[in-house]
């Protein structure tokens, strides 16, 4: 009976005091998507969320790794296909600069060929951009906490490929090989490529044709369309 005296108590008189310090630990929510639009819808929603501080916005990964430089940052919406790094590098490099930040991918493609690649880049949720905004604010809870968190969608997805016949040719390449494609299929120039990685441009050569070997195909234009096959990219 005193236990429950006390909880009473601590309930009673002490509710108030936790709910007035409830700003102090909102989770702050970095958006980073090259629509201008999706960007200031997303922030629109969760800004009305109590629970949510938008800390910023930005159209790229090269601006968002520069922005949680100097700004804290909790949890970073991250849109999957940008020009420039693209998520799954900017994904590795924000993960590299803070080990703390939890980044959630969102994408249109509801079936990827890229979770387990961006999972083990530091990744801690897979959203799609047609969720609601309650699943958004649940998978940032989870992510916040340290959970992962998979759309169902995506996870049904996950699980077709996973018990199709059809092998996914890219779990060929290594994580550098996968690295340099993403940006090759975001149109990236080689000598953009090897500043950006610390590589030499001959070495982006060597990693190109050892791409190429291994997916079996013949130049960019082949490699588009396989990526596209398996929704690695959204067609244009």
């Amino acid at each position: 009976m005193r236990h429950i005296a006390v909880w009473a108590y601590i309930d009673y008189y002490c509710k108030d005091f936790f709910w007035g310090i409830g700003d102090y630990f909102m989770i702050r929510v970095l958006i980073v998507d090259d629509d201008h639009l999706i960007r200031q819808g997303i922030t629109r929603l969760l800004g009305d969320m109590d629970e949510f501080e938008i800390a910023g916005t930005c159209s790229s990964g090269e601006e968002a790794l520069e922005f949680i430089s100097g700004n804290k940052v909790d949890i970073v919406l991250l849109d999957l296909n940008m020009p420039g790094w693209g998520g799954l590098e900017t994904t590795r490099r924000l993960h590299a600069k803070k080990r703390k930040l939890k980044i959630i991918i969102v994408t249109v493609s509801k079936s990827n060929s890229l979770p387990k690649q961006l999972f083990k880049a530091g990744a801690m949720g897979y959203l799609t951009k047609g969720c609601d905004v309650d699943e958004m604010a649940r998978a940032i809870k989870e992510a916040h906490c340290g959970r992962k968190y998979i759309s169902v969608e995506i996870a049904q997805g996950m699980a077709v490929n996973l018990h199709s016949e059809e092998v996914n040719v890219f779990e060929r390449l290594s994580q550098r090989e996968m690295q340099v494609l993403m940006m090759i299929l975001q149109g990236s120039k080689s000598h953009f490529i090897a500043e950006n990685l610390s590589l030499s441009p001959k070495t982006i050569s060597t990693y190109r044709a050892r791409i190429l070997e291994k997916l079996q195909v013949k130049g960019d234009m082949d490699l588009t369309r396989l990526a596209i096959h398996y929704n690695l990219i959204e067609p244009l």
